[in-house]
């Protein structure tokens, strides 16, 4: 398709002068708007202004300029259609090639601190979508480009085949429809969030771009990608990769576990993850020190695991990680001599992204056959706990500090999930077992002998006092749990029969 008219009018005026030269040089007539031909005049640009086209003044402060037969009819015209050929022959409709609009900053407007309703409106595009989608519907015969990255492809398609092939256009077409797709649920979420619908609207539209394709999903069989979600530049979508294999679904789904629980401490922390669950996890004086009690806390389960830290890597820390096969490394950033030192490891993952613990809350997202679940992330600054002692027995200040440590810990174990912790280290996790019991067993069988004088935390209350004998008998000697069991009384009677502390926090923690 040979491009002899181009119909120019963006709000991004990126790249905008050397791609409308480079049309203007390969003969290409140039249609434009208000701003939009000023600034191509400025730089010395022949333009024919939209006005002299419709025969029509731009009117209503630029509402209604391209909302014209004159403009619309050299769009949508089909043009082997005989019947389109002769009306704008009849009408003296110029036939538009290219049309190249991006649309008002709806959503930057929004974005502005203290924005009102009315400049919001203002920055609703009308005329923007109207020509896009007349000229993404009639792509056989019109190229539509929306995004100023797309112009040097244009460019090049142009040089190299004199005109634009069908393919192409077909591409160009479906990134139109995208784009104001994505547009309009932006107006529809701003207008819901005006009329009260919070976080959960009526009809819900999200807007992910892919990343990359991945060689498989969970499974060989199961193909996958990864997506991002668009205008945001948080989370593990937006870590950069700095060394190692490309990433595959697992890894990406366990470093989202790692880096979530990791981000929960303030003081130097290190998590090793397994299958999303916490293997090993502690906090020390130094990256180095949490990183080796996070090892020794089970040093079978974290080979193959997932590392997550929250201070940048140093030399020290990056030397015992380098004496495991670990998939992936996440952290703030890397010394340079300790980045080099990981980078003799070819097949590992490394990761940098600045920990966050201040970020609200925002949604998660579970697909379900032919629905999806959302709801608010159960993040760090999420809820705030009223923690009451329930036993006669008080914590010991060194106990409140490893129940607060467990009680961040089992938060991000699968449900039901029973953690022992001592000193700062995880010493035995119990996770995702049909009942609570099973969890405590595996907990307390993993610690040992570590458990006497150790600290449990449940994600869950406890609906019988079995587990409560379980942790008596390990030795456990303070307990925290979110209560609320109709048999409450009873745990915390078994307590006090065995001279445990036991908390409430009143929340609970529940990972499906």
């Amino acid at each position: 398709m040979k491009v002899r008219t181009a119909l120019i009018s963006v709000s991004d005026k990126s790249g905008l002068e050397p791609f409308a030269k480079s049309l203007h040089e390969m003969g290409v007539q140039i249609i434009s708007t208000g701003g939009t031909m000023n600034t191509l005049r400025q730089a010395g640009l022949p333009v024919t202004y939209v006005s002299d086209v419709t025969g029509f003044p731009e009117i209503m402060d630029g509402r209604v300029k391209t909302l014209n037969p004159l403009i619309h009819g050299g769009i949508l015209a089909v043009r082997d259609n005989p019947e389109h050929m002769e009306a704008m022959r009849k009408h003296n409709i110029p036939q538009i090639d290219l049309v190249v609009v991006n649309l008002y900053p709806f959503r930057q407007t929004i974005a502005k601190p203290g924005v009102m309703l009315a400049d919001a409106i203002e920055n609703i595009d009308i005329g923007g979508p109207a020509m896009i989608r007349a000229a993404a519907k009639n792509f056989n015969d019109v190229a539509v480009v929306v995004n100023p990255a797309s112009y040097d492809g244009i460019v090049e398609e142009l040089v190299q085949f004199g005109g634009i092939r069908p393919q192409t256009r077909m591409a160009l077409a479906q990134a139109a429809f995208e784009h104001t797709a994505e547009y309009d649920a932006h107006i529809s979420r701003y207008l819901g969030i005006q009329l009260g619908e919070g976080q959960f609207p009526q009809s819900l539209q999200l807007s992910f771009e892919k990343i990359q394709d991945l060689r498989y999903g969970e499974n060989p069989h199961q193909t996958a990608a990864f997506y991002r979600e668009k205008h945001t530049s948080h989370g593990i979508a937006a870590a950069k990769q700095l060394h190692g294999k490309e990433l595959s679904y697992n890894n990406i789904v366990d470093v989202e576990a790692a880096y979530a629980l990791v981000a929960e401490f303030e003081q130097p922390a290190a998590v090793i993850v397994k299958h999303t669950n916490p293997c090993g996890t502690a906090i020390g004086s130094t990256l180095a020190e949490a990183y080796g009690n996070a090892f020794a806390a089970d040093p079978v389960s974290a080979f193959g695991g997932i590392v997550g830290l929250n201070r940048q890597v140093d030399l020290d820390t990056a030397k015992q990680i380098a004496g495991l096969f670990a998939e992936a490394v996440i952290a703030p950033g890397y010394q340079a001599d300790a980045l080099a030192l990981l980078q003799q490891k070819k097949n590992v993952r490394l990761l940098e992204l600045p920990i966050s613990r201040d970020a609200a809350p925002g949604l998660t997202w579970k697909y379900t056959s032919g629905g999806l679940l959302a709801q608010q992330q159960d993040a760090p600054n999420a809820v705030e706990y009223d923690m009451k002692v329930v036993t006669s027995k008080q914590p010991t200040p060194a106990e409140w500090e490893q129940l607060q440590f467990a009680w961040k810990v089992v938060k991000h174990v699968k449900s039901n999930a029973i953690v022992a912790a001592a000193d700062g280290q995880i010493i035995g996790v119990g996770a995702g077992q049909m009942n609570r019991v099973g969890s405590a067993k595996i907990a307390m069988e993993q610690a040992g002998e570590k458990s006497r004088g150790a600290v449990m935390a449940s994600d869950a209350f406890f609906p019988f006092r079995d587990t409560v004998d379980m942790a008596a008998q390990a030795g456990i000697t303070a307990i925290i749990q979110p209560g609320g069991s109709i048999r409450d009384e009873e745990s915390i009677q078994a307590c006090e029969q065995h001279g445990i502390a036991m908390v409430f926090t009143g929340v609970r923690h529940f990972r499906h």
